[in-house]
């Protein structure tokens, strides 16, 4: 599975920013060994449920530390059959098709 997840703590730094607490989350993230890369906006995971829920909830967790409350978004994409490689996969298909070349399968 992949899932795409955000976690934030309910209050920043003096200039409002969340770097510092998310800082932790990513680093529970990056010890877990599962793939996984971040952006501006999300942290996308790959592995198998059990897996990537229990990274997810000590992720959350390590924020919850310095924070009361801990904002959590979690997109999540199941598919039978493609269970590994679908973090560089999918863009690699969305390449493809946006260099002009011919419709292939969905991703």
């Amino acid at each position: 599975m992949l899932v795409a997840i955000s976690i934030s703590p309910s209050a920043g730094d003096e200039t409002g920013g969340v770097s510092a607490s998310v800082a932790q989350a990513i680093r529970v993230i990056r010890d877990s060994g599962l793939p996984h890369e971040t952006n501006a906006m999300f942290t996308n995971i790959e592995g198998e449920w059990d897996d990537v829920m229990a990274v997810v909830k000590q992720a959350v967790f390590a924020v919850a530390e310095t924070s009361p409350r801990v904002g959590l978004v979690l997109k999540a994409d199941v598919r039978a059959g493609h269970d590994t490689g679908q973090l560089t996969a999918k863009v690699e298909r969305l390449e493809h098709h946006l260099a002009g070349n011919e419709p292939g399968s969905d991703g």
